[in-house]
């Protein structure tokens, strides 16, 4: 037999004990299709920064082969599907404290387009969303089926962008909910200033402030202080803060947040909270399941 099929079936494998030791991060996702194995014109800000944070591994890289694995090689695939066992060069390691060697190996299930045929994966530049086999140098395991994005300098640039701000000093925190919430009207007639304080997974402060003044539209702000300043300002769309407040909050204030207050300043406070999160805009996702 010749020895580099052996050697792919012996990667396959154990890749695929990987992937038993993971059987629900092993299902998520949608199939790559045959038209692209990403979406038209770029993958979407929070579908990118959902398999970055899942990632321990990103990597730039180009598909130098594409074996197709049938039988007991492709045990648990999805019907409709079709496993392959890639080998790719690395272009660049973007995330990864451990790097990685010059080439590397996964398995990789795709769907037919609507005429049937396959994608054609070889000389294709990837952007890879993966962890390490264990005991395996060289092999990784895709976080998902759909972990393989097709690059563009767009999506490189933004992947990037939010690997680095992941790792930043200032890194906004994970938000977990959202605490307690003030309103203190002013001396005028639709005067008033609305507070949001929101809870985090590490306990770092978040707090989001609106600011209403007679005849002028609403200011809204966003502080990662326990003081709110002058400096605190609206988070700009497609940012990991904007994607940790648009795509953790609820649509409405919860109701034991105006707890304390009474109905008056309580209902201006809701009213403020929607306004905030009408300023963030929709967390559009295109993957199904994450």
């Amino acid at each position: 037999m010749n020895p580099r099929p052996c050697a792919i079936l012996l990667a396959a494998a154990a890749i695929a004990a990987g992937l038993t030791d993971c059987p629900a991060m092993a299902q998520v996702g949608a199939p790559i299709t045959g038209q692209s194995p990403a979406v038209a014109g770029g993958t979407g800000y929070a579908d990118l920064a959902d398999l970055v944070i899942a990632a321990p591994l990103v990597a730039d890289a180009a598909i130098r082969s594409a074996v197709r694995l049938k039988g007991a090689d492709a045990a648990g695939v999805a019907p409709g599907q079709t496993r392959f066992y890639v080998e790719a060069d690395l272009v660049a390691l973007v995330k990864g404290a451990d790097g990685l060697p010059p080439r590397i190996g996964y398995l990789l299930d795709v769907a037919p387009d609507a005429s049937g045929r396959l994608p054609r994966l070889k000389k294709l530049r990837v952007l890879l969303f993966a962890r390490p086999v264990p005991g395996t140098p060289g092999q990784v395991q895709l976080v998902a089926p759909d972990a393989q994005v097709a690059w563009t300098p767009a999506d490189d640039q933004r992947v990037r962008a939010i690997a680095q701000a992941l790792v930043a000093a200032d890194a906004p925190p994970v938000i977990t909910g959202v605490g307690n919430a003030f309103h203190v009207p002013g001396a005028l007639p639709g005067e008033g200033e609305t507070q949001v304080f929101l809870t985090t997974a590490n306990g770092a402060p978040v707090s989001m402030t609106v600011l209403r003044r007679p005849g002028e539209q609403p200011r809204w702000a966003v502080a990662l202080s326990e003081i709110v300043d002058e400096s605190a300002a609206p988070p700009a769309r497609d940012t990991l803060l904007w994607y940790r407040l648009a795509c953790a909050l609820p649509a409405d204030l919860p109701d034991h947040s105006t707890a304390s207050l009474d109905e008056a300043n309580a209902g201006t406070a809701r009213e403020d909270y929607r306004f905030i999160v009408a300023q963030l805009g929709p967390c559009r996702r295109t993957r199904t399941i994450r």
